[in-house]
C-alpha cells in the first residue's frame, strides 16, 4: 500500500510519538522521586522537535485515489 509523499513518515511519526512519550513520562517520574537524576530539557527538547517533525510531515496516512481501504 502506497501513501503520499506528504505522508511516507507517518508511521516513523507513529514510533517517534511513543518513544518521546515513553521517555517524558520517565523523567517527569525522576523529577519527582530522584530529582538529581532528571532529564527534563532534554524531554522538552524531544517534545518539541516531535511536534515540529508532525507538523511537518503529518502524523496519518491518506490513501491514493482509488484505494480503498
Amino acid at each position: 500500500m502506497k501513501t503520499s509523499l506528504k505522508n511516507q513518515y507517518a508511521q516513523a511519526n507513529q514510533v517517534l510519538i511513543a518513544i518521546v512519550s515513553a521517555v517524558l513520562g520517565y523523567n517527569i517520574y525522576q523529577a519527582m522521586m530522584h530529582p538529581e537524576n532528571s532529564h527534563l530539557i532534554l524531554s522538552i527538547a524531544l517534545v518539541a522537535l516531535t511536534y515540529v517533525m508532525i507538523q511537518k510531515f503529518g502524523y496519518k496516512t491518506t490513501p491514493e485515489k482509488g484505494q480503498q481501504d
